[in-house]
């Protein structure tokens, strides 16, 4: 404990993300001078686990992070965590704000148009339907080993991967969120969409962030479309304190 407040840190450049062998223990950092951080977090499992049988609530786990990890590989993102019932991963190059962006919006579409009708066909009884909310920030990241030899892992550090996650836990009926820096770096393929070429996001006030703006979506895109150039918005059918700007 002694050493890691008194000694200096060692930083390089990153232009990958790194496995955890490839850093130390001690006071060692990989820097990037810009990553897009992405939080993808299903809502509602405090009533899952306390109302449902453990079973399903397992299958309801496996099924939404299992397609969530799909479409974030598919986007060119890397998986750098799971925690319970969210994954985070990191997007880095020229378009990671872009990819991140439709990340988060294929993620909606498939959680509407696969998951719960897949959940459905198998309970069809069953009241519950499958809620999420993903969160993306960018900005100036660092990466660090934390732990101990023989149990340890990766943190990244900056404000991306913290404000990515705060961003989860916002109004629920929009269920993509970007930061204001996030969003002014979106390509025009990722902010507009559907055959009016119609705006996918609206602008909020982020009251608990010193009213910094940030933008949410209702929209989900239909991944299987994205190459055929034409983008298929679903409307998405509980709430922090964002206020329409």
């Amino acid at each position: 404990m002694k050493e890691t407040f008194a000694d200096s840190w060692e930083e390089s450049n990153g232009h990958v993300v790194p496995d955890p062998e490839d850093l130390l223990l001690s006071n060692e950092a990989r820097h990037f001078e810009r990553a897009t951080i992405l939080y993808a977090d299903l809502t509602g499992s405090t009533d899952l686990v306390q109302n449902y049988p453990w079973s399903f609530a397992g299958e309801i786990y496996k099924s939404y992070l299992a397609c969530a990890a799909r479409i974030v590989r598919k986007r060119g993102g890397e998986i750098t965590s799971y925690d319970g019932d969210r994954i985070m991963a990191v997007f880095i190059g020229d378009n990671q704000r872009t990819d991140a962006a439709k990340c988060g919006l294929q993620i909606n579409w498939a959680v509407k148009n696969i998951v719960n009708p897949a959940m459905k066909a198998q309970y069809p009884n069953s009241s519950y339907t499958v809620g999420q909310v993903v969160g993306i920030d960018t900005s100036e990241v660092r990466k660090a080993r934390i732990g101990v030899r023989g149990g340890n892992d990766l943190v990244w550090i900056g404000r991306a991967a913290n404000h990515a996650a705060k961003l989860t836990e916002c109004r629920k009926d929009y269920p993509t969120w970007l930061t204001a820096e996030a969003y002014a770096r979106l390509s025009n393929s990722s902010k507009y969409g559907g055959s009016e070429n119609e705006l996918m996001w609206k602008e909020f006030n982020w009251t608990t962030m010193g009213d910094r703006k940030a933008y949410g979506s209702k929209l989900g895109v239909d991944g299987r479309r994205l190459k055929g150039g034409g983008l298929v918005l679903i409307v998405a059918p509980i709430d922090c304190r964002l206020a329409a700007s």
